[in-house]
């Protein structure tokens, strides 16, 4: 097995996206329960974000919600956002909370309603336009909840169509990701319900169309692992929305529930050449935080994934390949399982304290007072978040 040491270089290309939302409120279908300093603008969000690339140097980007993330000049948003630190990233459209959107949005029967959706995007071109942001992610809620509600067929049609339209307006240098979600808010079938879905429709517009995989966004027991090595291999794969769920989409910290499938992920990541700065894939975050701070939330998922990665670098793959070749099934098998029970929290903690971070960023921002002072700073105006 590989030594600490040996792959210590490429986790310097490791970047983690996190999402503005995130620092907002969020929860359930029940309840969003408010917390003292949470952001009311996308400023102060954007400075919360900060803090957590400030402590692990994980996270250079932040990725925008319209119109959660709406400014009147997002050229001094960028600005602010570079005098942080970080980068703007992926902009997110939204077309799930408007009545008009009832049934559906980019696949809805009604040419005016579809226009609206369509525009909607145009919009977010224009911020990724003045924000320099490369990806525009695409995640609908459109769907039926009984047999016979709406024309199946007749609304792939209807979604190849308005994503074309979307597709012929980003720019050269700019790329659609395509989300999937298997089922909710929709229950009998939403319309792009899977990685076969998404990739055919991408496939149909053009190399700068892509899939986002979510995922939370799976039936239990889906092998996920499986297709991010398909969609690496069709070069499809555009971008991740990192989270963990025990039973549906629940958008929990990376890697909480199930380490494990986190490494297997990440392990077909590198092996497919999905990791680095010039793969191509990119890394987000997509998470609720509840009953957790947000920012050390945010913190301790991009130090999971840091984690899981470099125990998937640690990974013999000449010895795997031998022994897969060789059918030996109980060796290649414990080749993975050694280098997933590696311990690298120690290894980790002194590497960044060579590049002058803390050991521990968390406990490094318990201790800065940030959490306190934004606490007492921010009292007033209306706190960041969705409705529930």
């Amino acid at each position: 097995m590989a030594q600490f040491s040996d792959i210590a270089s490429r986790l310097e290309e490791q970047a983690i996206e996190l999402p503005s939302w995130a620092f907002g409120n969020s929860g359930t279908r029940f309840k969003v329960f408010g917390t003292p300093g949470t952001p009311r603008t996308p400023e102060e969000k954007i400075a919360d974000a900060a803090q957590v690339n400030k402590y692990t140097a994980l996270s250079p980007s932040v990725a925008l919600h319209i119109p959660w993330d709406k400014v009147e000049d997002y050229s001094a948003l960028r600005t602010f956002a570079n005098e942080h630190g970080v980068e703007l990233g992926t902009v997110n459209s939204n077309t799930f909370q408007e009545d008009d959107y009832k049934f559906g949005s980019l696949t809805h029967v009604d040419p005016t309603i579809r226009q609206k959706a369509i525009d909607h995007h145009f919009e977010c071109i224009d911020v990724m336009d003045q924000t320099g942001s490369r990806d525009l992610k695409i995640w609908l809620a459109d769907g039926s909840n009984y047999p016979g509600q709406a024309d199946l067929r007749g609304r792939q049609d209807r979604l190849a169509d308005s994503l074309q339209k979307i597709y012929d307006r980003i720019g050269e240098e700019q790329r659609m990701v395509l989300e999937y979600k298997f089922f909710e808010p929709a229950f009998y079938h939403t319309d792009v319900p899977d990685w076969g879905t998404s990739y055919a429709q991408v496939a149909a517009l053009g190399e700068r169309a892509l899939v986002c995989l979510d995922t939370g966004h799976h039936a239990p027991g889906t092998n996920i692992e499986f297709i991010v090595m398909q969609l690496l291999r069709l070069g499809k794969l555009g971008s991740f929305d990192f989270n963990s769920r025990f039973y549906a989409d629940d958008d929990l910290i990376v890697g909480a529930a199930d380490p494990f499938q986190l490494f297997r992920i990440l392990y077909e990541v590198v092996r497919g050449g999905g990791y680095g700065a010039d793969s191509g894939v990119a890394f987000m975050l997509d998470q609720c935080h509840n009953v957790e701070d947000k920012i050390p939330g945010q913190m301790r998922s991009v130090l999971n994934v840091q984690e899981m990665t470099a125990r998937a670098l640690l990974v013999d793959t000449d010895a795997l390949t031998a022994a897969q070749d060789a059918g030996d099934v109980l060796g290649a098998n414990a080749i993975m399982m050694d280098a997933f029970y590696t311990d690298v929290r120690g290894d980790l903690a002194a590497w960044r304290e060579s590049r002058g971070l803390p050991a521990d960023p968390m406990a490094a921002y318990a201790a800065s007072g940030y959490q306190q002072k934004i606490a007492a700073d921010r009292v007033g105006g209306v706190q960041a978040g969705w409705g529930a």
